[in-house]
């Protein structure tokens, strides 16, 4: 009862900052390139947080795991310390993609004290596959309410706007032939109105799956399109797409057979994410992860936004109304890296941090105007990340906010180990064993 009071108290407290606060701009005196000033964020009793959305005022969201790291928490984060946002009476929960509203509506998914016999969408994004129905949530006035489906089973709330409308996937009861065992139902985007009612968004004709990741506040969703598959990215992403009056329209992508993906859109329509490059099956037929983060925009269409050098892969998560975008550059000898993305460059965040030392930052999944960012990071360590992790030595989220004047850094470069990028690449039904 009382981590829940707190954090409805953390949830109010970020609308009071956020009615009083001014809409963010960048400083007056940002005459020189920004740094960023990092600050390893708390934990619920884990040794491993994320950092996965972040607040107009710079209050991030994610998900921090519990003492024993075999339960996750949503969590939102008020200066350094995590306040829990709960579950819907099962084990795990999270907030895992863009939240752009400053009324503090917030929205995520968790798990249910109910069992089936799939692993839904949710738990590839859990330190355990357990079996427990999972449901999208919204968060109005420091309140958690579970999301309806379609009549299935399951459902998942991802973006939400400034109008407080939310965006997600939702199980129908019907019985899916493109689905992978034990995934059984189909699956189709959903938007919910301030009511919380369920509008269908469907995929392209010719598909028979859907999901919605983000919309803005004009009320255009991206998301993807495809078959059943597993519910978790690959085939199931066979298009990426956006909703233009609830009606789906294609983004050209790179010729890729799935994992095409969009993960965040602005106010100005401009959409990031991450698409598969070919080619991409592989001698036994099966489709392999292949990414390349893309910004879409109606003036120039899709670009790409490569890998940083010596990588190979790249994924978009975030785009603030300033066009800067952040993300997770690997494949190379660094293992992964966080990047900020700004007028046709990308930059390895590492190469810009100062403040608490001993951090190296594997992937930046949220910006808000500020230009403040939030992702995961290492306890670095002779120039390598602490494996395995510990609360004393964890892979916690961290803040990193922008300074703008003279600086001078010599950056970080190390080691990420194979374990910690797999671990971040699970979400995306990924596993690089």
């Amino acid at each position: 009862m009382q981590a829940r009071t707190l954090a409805h108290w953390a949830v109010g407290l970020t609308v009071c900052i956020a009615t009083s606060a001014a809409v963010a701009q960048e400083p007056a005196n940002a005459g020189g390139t920004a740094h960023y000033y990092v600050t390893s964020l708390g934990s619920l009793g884990g040794s491993s947080s994320s950092g996965n959305a972040i607040t107009d005022f710079g209050a991030p969201l994610g998900n921090s795991n519990l003492a024993g790291d075999t339960e996750t928490h949503a969590a939102i984060w008020i200066g350094a310390r995590p306040f829990d946002l709960g579950t819907l009476g099962g084990p795990n929960s999270a907030v895992d993609w863009p939240v752009h509203n400053r009324q503090g509506v917030i929205a995520g998914f968790a798990e249910t004290s109910a069992m089936m016999k799939e692993n839904w969408s949710c738990s590839a994004f859990f330190p355990t596959a357990d079996q427990h129905v999972c449901l999208g949530f919204v968060i109005r006035d420091g309140e958690m309410k579970a999301l309806p489906t379609l009549g299935g089973t399951n459902g998942y709330a991802a973006g939400v706007n400034e109008l407080g409308e939310v965006v997600g996937w939702a199980e129908t009861g019907v019985q899916d032939s493109t689905c992978t065992p034990p995934q059984v139902f189909q699956f189709e985007a959903v938007k919910y109105g301030r009511d919380d009612k369920p509008q269908v968004l469907a995929p392209l004709p010719g598909d028979q799956d859907s999901a919605a990741t983000a919309l803005n506040v004009a009320g255009d969703v991206v998301g993807i399109s495809g078959e059943c598959n597993n519910a978790v990215g690959a085939l199931s992403a066979k298009h990426a797409i956006i909703w233009h009056d609830g009606k789906p329209q294609e983004l050209p992508t790179f010729g890729g057979s799935g994992w095409n993906t969009p993960t965040d859109i602005n106010e100005r329509g401009d959409v990031v994410g991450f698409a598969n490059m070919p080619p991409d099956i592989a001698a036994d037929g099966s489709l392999e992860f292949n990414p390349v983060a893309f910004i879409w925009t109606q003036e120039k269409g899709t670009q790409e936004i490569l890998p940083l050098e010596g990588d190979t892969n790249s994924i978009a998560y975030a785009i603030n109304n300033r066009g800067q975008v952040v993300g997770q550059s690997f494949g190379g000898p660094e293992g992964a890296r966080a990047f900020v993305w700004e007028n046709g460059k990308a930059t390895d965040l590492n190469e810009m941090v100062s403040g608490d030392a001993g951090m190296y930052l594997i992937y930046a999944e949220a910006i808000n105007d500020r230009g403040d960012i939030s992702g995961q990071a290492c306890t670095f360590v002779d120039n390598a990340c602490v494996l395995p992790a510990s609360p004393t030595s964890p892979t916690p989220a961290y803040l990193a906010v922008p300074q703008y004047g003279t600086h001078t850094s010599a950056g970080v470069h190390g080691s990420v180990p194979h374990e910690l990028v797999r671990r971040s690449l699970l979400r995306w039904g990924v596993d690089r064993s």
